[in-house]
């Protein structure tokens, strides 16, 4: 899931925040791990960490589940 922040400053840039990757990483997952666990391609996954594509609110919150995170922890940036 990417998050972007926009400040009121239209000449501030967007900062990308990639929390499922992050999230992997924490749990000691692979991609493959996790495609596994809620039922989809290993390329689907690989979208979802990379940006170019992401999972709906529902397998967001299913993905929630499966790594025994809250689905907050996917949502906002670690500070």
């Amino acid at each position: 899931m990417t998050l972007y922040i926009v400040g009121s400053d239209p000449t501030m840039s967007k900062k990308s925040f990639n929390r499922i990757k992050a999230v992997l990483a924490e749990e000691g997952k692979s991609n493959k791990d996790l495609a596994a666990l809620v039922g989809v391609a290993v390329q689907t996954v690989s979208r979802w960490c990379t940006n170019s594509g992401q999972p709906s609110i529902e397998k967001l919150y299913e993905i929630a589940k499966v790594l025994k995170r809250d689905v907050r922890d996917f949502l906002v940036p670690n500070r």
